[in-house]
């Protein structure tokens, strides 16, 4: 077994620490432009990564960019969170041109004394993240200063070994990454079907226009009508028809058990899994995991509604219209609701993917202070039904692609365990990379 490792004050290992705290913030109608410098926020980073996507793009001009970037970014530095969340990180493996937000430290190790990598993998270890935590200040949010981050005590192995190190937590990272990044495109790929089907009905129009629908084969096209109708809700194809959702499903809405009595959450296995609309956001189109639990006892006394799996789940409160899929037994609190099915009902996969491609703000807010609709209005919202044949047409189409992503899902689940167990023992010193190699190729064998 490796002896402890040497651990050093991160002001001592590193170049620089880069952030905006205490500017001024930039303004959202006069220092925004169409394009420019990408602006990055703090809501951005979180799985470990910088997720572009996961907001609206905001970039600002050259002057700007000069004005507040006096160390620009570049290939090794470890972007991290300060406040709302503390400490979520992100490595940068390239050298970019983006602009930090407030709420953003940009951390620079010397070059040859301390690996990014290493460090942004050393950031995420329960050691680390204690004494970051016990640095903190405030007491709704808990956020840390930069006189405070520096003082924060890190491992500094020899920088060979730092590499090793991370090179090792890093082929894991990527193999994680290829199974996400699969399961999105078996989604865009489902996605895109029930689009050309449920959303630009082309094979109704190639049909109302004498043409063979295409992509299909002819039993699948008979099942198109070749005309269109009025509805409530606009032209839809003929025959078809707008239902409330709870005409289709027992629609319910989750519970949250009184805070102020925590022997009802726990963090145990043994436990109800309870997912929070964070969890929804982290996990993807599957659910597989949360991070609280109910106990049994909770679920009872509080008529908490525990839905099976392939039950489709959607936010409707602070954040409306994220969208998940449970993987087995669980349930939510009371921002999301779930589209349990009956024996009647649409099967999962033309809910889920009707719901990606609904508009979720004709269902209006009932909230002045925050983006949310009522339980009222998502047992309301419309859904569009064609024949039954049709809809088991797409089922067909679809559903092994979301059972690959079913088994995909296990498997980076799988992998980020891996990652969980070994990333303490290597950081720390107790692990040899001998034996971490060992158990990485079992588990990718």
């Amino acid at each position: 077994m490796q002896s402890e490792l040497p651990w050093f004050k991160l002001e001592d290992v590193v170049e620089d620490i880069v952030d905006r705290r205490g500017v001024t913030p930039l303004k959202l109608g006069g220092d925004f432009t169409s394009m420019g410098h990408r602006v990055v926020s703090a809501k951005l980073v979180k799985g470990g990564r910088v997720q572009l996507d996961a907001d609206e793009a905001r970039f600002v001009d050259e002057r700007l960019y000069r004005k507040w970037m006096r160390t620009p970014l570049r290939r090794g530095d470890v972007i991290m969170t300060s406040e709302a969340p503390l400490g979520e990180v992100a490595f940068l493996g390239e050298d970019v041109d983006w602009v930090l937000g407030q709420r953003l430290f940009a951390i620079r190790p010397q070059a040859g004394r301390l690996h990014g990598r290493f460090l942004y993998y050393a950031l995420q270890s329960d050691k680390v993240r204690a004494d970051i935590l016990g640095r903190a200040s405030g007491t709704t949010v808990q956020g840390i200063r930069q006189a405070e981050l520096r003082l924060v005590q890190v491992p500094v192995p020899e920088f060979h070994k730092q590499v090793e190190i991370s090179e090792l937590l890093g082929v894991l990272d990527d193999r994680i990454d290829l199974l996400r990044e699969a399961n999105i495109t078996l989604e865009s790929i489902a996605q895109a079907l029930f689009k050309s089907w449920f959303v630009d009905f082309e094979p109704v129009r190639a049909k109302a226009e004498d043409r063979e629908p295409e992509g299909m084969d002819a039993a699948t096209a008979a099942l198109f009508p070749a005309h269109f109708e009025e509805s409530a809700l606009g032209l839809i194809p003929k025959g078809w028809s707008y239902r409330p959702a709870e005409q289709l499903f027992d629609v319910g809405i989750g519970k949250t058990p009184p805070r102020k009595e925590p022997q009802w959450f726990s963090e145990g296995d043994g436990d109800v899994r309870w997912l929070s609309i964070k969890d929804m956001g982290d996990e993807g189109a599957i659910a597989s995991r949360s991070s609280e639990f109910l106990s049994h006892e909770a679920v009872s006394k509080f008529n908490v509604r525990i839905v099976p799996s392939r039950t489709v789940l959607v936010s409707f409160k602070l954040t409306v219209g994220r969208l998940s899929i449970t993987d087995g037994p669980m349930c939510t609190n009371e921002a999301i609701a779930h589209f349990k099915a009956r024996g009647d009902s649409p099967p999962f996969t033309y809910l889920y993917c009707y719901l990606k491609a609904f508009d979720f703000r004709t269902l209006g807010s009932t909230s002045s202070i925050a983006d949310a609709t009522n339980s009222k209005a998502v047992k309301a919202l419309p859904v569009l039904v064609p024949s039954r044949e049709l809809v088991a047409a797409f089922h067909s189409a679809v559903n092994a692609l979301f059972e690959r992503m079913y088994v995909q899902k296990v498997h980076w689940r799988t992998l980020e365990d891996l990652r969980g167990t070994l990333l303490p023992g290597l950081i720390s010193g107790k692990l040899r990379l001998a034996d971490a190699h060992s158990r990485l190729e079992e588990a990718t064998a």
